[in-house]
């Protein structure tokens, strides 16, 4: 201490004293400088992106859970139920409360029992759907199923269930066609511009009226707004948006009818259809072999799918509408219309001895008929006596007449994928095969067989316009009054056709050809399908699949046997019903006649009761002494109840004429 004066001393204590306060002085800056961006973030914060954080903050605790639209339930025209919905509960996949999906992904496949594959490959299917979207992982989940969601809440939040309504449909595949069956829309349909509404995961009918009238039936989903805890756990409920059930729909189907298409059907590869001609209401519709739409209603297994795509006989096709065959000799009644206007059937005269040359080539009939004209041509099936027909017509006004009946173009049914049919002619030939038509190939044609091709439906159609005195109506399975009015327009566009139309007939033209409909059930090709006291009409058809040459060389078998054609109405003539039947491979078209004769059966017994109970009910009560009785005013019985009230005179044929 000795070696500094009290001078230094003053000196050293002074700068001591400055040096603190330039510190003091630096602490307060940073503690102002500090305090200042404190206060510009909390200002960021609550004020300028308040409302952003509000957002995610009501996210983090509310979650919107969909409510399910119900499907509209499908009645029969009767009101009958054909396909109802049930009540199903479905597990989910909420991607917002998942972190890290390959953890916890494990575990959701052992506890609803799907492949880990499985569950992959639905994520990547999701993968750029929106993030809130949920993700279906099982339909119709089972209790055990539904107590593993419940009791994982917390280690598995992203797992929701959600109740569903789902389709019930008739068993063992009644009317599986013409009902259709609904799934999950896939991407090629969501870029259609039908589709541009929907969204990944929705249900969307896939076939049958449940395509063609999704709109009406699909409905409108609502939603619910759910309060969770940070561990995705519902803790209240805020709001609720209803679904809207979609449209019921009552079809023209009459489940009675159908019944008896379907029984007549059974074990056998074809279709049957049943239609009002005055109105074009589909009265039945029945395609075999048919599938199960309740396996597509849950989850389409690959196992049935591969299964029904790997099937020759083709399941999935409404023969009915899809099936584009030769008609065989149902074609000969519009070769007969064809004839007899054109001034040539109505003389014509053939001598049948089992068949002729035509062209150099000897074209066979199926029996010796002897000499056939126009009113025995029909009812025998002769096939020599079209043969000429069609010589002296030629393709191209077969053609003219067979596309004003509707051949070769689709009728316009309310049902997807109808098919056009084909009828060749010289501009056919050479636009498809750039090549000319042949005289002799017009000699098959006359007996429907050759180039054309048609399906039930056509034939349904102008089988029953020509025995309407040439007009022909829209098919249909929904009618009118089932459309909103606004919509009506665009879904006729929507099935676009030849449509309701009238075709000239000369009365006495339409008066021939119906006769001889009538006198084929009698002692003609389909006479063992007669019916007492029914003016039941019709034409056989019976159309080979191969040719006689490569029939012989296969050996035979069921697979070469004919296809087996019938259009049958009744009466005979402005018919209250046709019905027409392909079974394929079922051989004569008399077999054929049997089966519609099932389904004319039960709607004629049909007609009958009501018109028994229409009687009763109109029977007025027993008068009083006093009283003046009044004449009971009969109600009118449908013509098709009744006996015929005119046969025409026609020669009777053998009744062993087959086709």
């Amino acid at each position: 201490m000795g070696f500094f004066s009290s001078r230094d001393r003053d000196f050293a204590a002074r700068g001591e004293d400055k040096v603190s306060a330039l510190r003091l002085h630096g602490v307060q800056y940073a503690i102002a400088l500090i305090l200042v961006a404190l206060g510009c973030g909390l200002w960021r914060l609550q004020v300028m992106s308040s409302g952003d954080y509000r957002v995610l903050a009501e996210a983090n605790r509310v979650r919107k859970v969909p409510i399910l639209a119900p499907r509209g339930k499908i009645f029969d025209r009767e009101g009958r139920l054909l396909v109802d919905n049930y009540s199903s509960v479905a597990a989910y996949l909420l991607r917002e409360q998942m972190h890290d999906p390959r953890i916890d992904l494990p575990l959701i496949a052992a506890g609803l029992h799907l492949p880990l594959e499985q569950l992959e490959s639905t994520l990547r299917h999701y993968e750029y759907a929106p993030r809130y979207q949920p993700i279906p992982l099982k339909q119709d989940i089972t209790p055990d199923e539904q107590a593993f969601i419940e009791a994982h809440k917390n280690e598995l939040p992203e797992l929701e269930t959600i109740e569903e309504q789902r389709r019930l449909y008739p068993r063992d595949g009644f009317a599986s066609h013409l009902i259709g069956y609904v799934g999950e829309v896939s991407e090629q349909m969501l870029n259609q511009s039908r589709y541009a509404f929907y969204e990944p995961g929705d249900v969307v009918g896939k076939s049958g009226v449940e395509q063609a009238y999704d709109a009406l039936l699909r409905g409108e989903d609502g939603s619910r707004d759910v309060i969770v805890n940070s561990h995705g756990k519902e803790v209240g409920r805020l709001g609720e948006t209803m679904a809207v059930p979609g449209h019921d729909l009552r079809l023209t189907i009459d489940l009675d009818l159908q019944m008896a298409a379907e029984k007549a059907l059974e074990g056998k590869n074809g279709a049957i259809v049943a239609m009002n001609p005055h109105n074009g209401e589909i009265l039945a519709m029945a395609s075999r072999p048919n599938f199960d739409p309740n396996e597509f209603a849950v989850r389409l297994s690959r196992a049935y799918w591969n299964k029904l795509l790997s099937d020759p006989e083709h399941p999935l096709l409404n023969k009915a509408i899809q099936a584009q065959l030769a008609p065989g000799s149902t074609f000969k009644i519009i070769m007969s219309v064809a004839g007899l206007e054109e001034g040539i059937a109505q003389d014509l005269r053939v001598n049948c001895a089992g068949g002729a040359d035509f062209y150099g080539h000897y074209f066979k009939c199926d029996k010796r008929h002897g000499g056939v004209d126009i009113y025995h041509a029909i009812p025998w099936s002769c096939d020599v006596f079209y043969y000429t027909l069609a010589q002296k017509l030629g393709i191209n006004t077969i053609a003219k007449y067979a596309t004003e009946m509707g051949l070769s173009q689709k009728t316009g049914i309310d049902l997807p994928e109808e098919a056009s049919g084909i009828m060749p002619s010289e501009e056919w030939k050479l636009k498809n095969f750039h090549d000319k038509w042949y005289a002799g190939e017009t000699i098959s044609v006359g007996i429907g067989q050759g180039a054309i091709a048609a399906t039930p439906i056509q034939m349904a159609r102008a089988l029953s316009g020509i025995a309407s005195g040439g007009h022909l109506v829209r098919p249909h399975v929904v009618p009118d009054d089932e459309i909103p009015q606004n919509m009506r327009e665009a879904y006729r566009e929507s099935f676009p056709g030849s449509g309701d139309k009238q075709v000239t007939l000369h009365p006495e033209n339409w008066q021939i050809i119906t006769d001889a409909m009538a006198e084929t059930m009698n002692s003609g090709t389909a006479a063992a399908s007669h019916l007492e006291g029914v003016d039941f009409a019709g034409k056989t058809g019976t159309a080979q699949v191969m040719s006689h040459e490569a029939l012989a060389r296969s050996g035979g078998g069921h697979k070469t046997m004919p296809n087996a054609w019938f259009v049958g109405m009744v009466p005979r003539r402005n018919p209250d019903i046709v019905v027409a039947v392909l079974w394929e491979n079922g051989d004569w078209g008399s077999n054929s006649a049997k089966l519609a004769a099932q389904v004319i059966t039960a709607f004629v017994d049909k007609q009958r009761k009501k018109a028994n109970n229409l009687r009763v009910a109109a029977a007025p009560k027993p008068a009083a002494p006093a009283d003046v009785p009044t004449e009971e005013k009969k109600p009118e019985v449908p013509v098709a109840a009744l006996p015929s009230a005119h046969r025409g005179n026609e020669e009777k044929t053998p009744s062993t004429a087959v086709d």
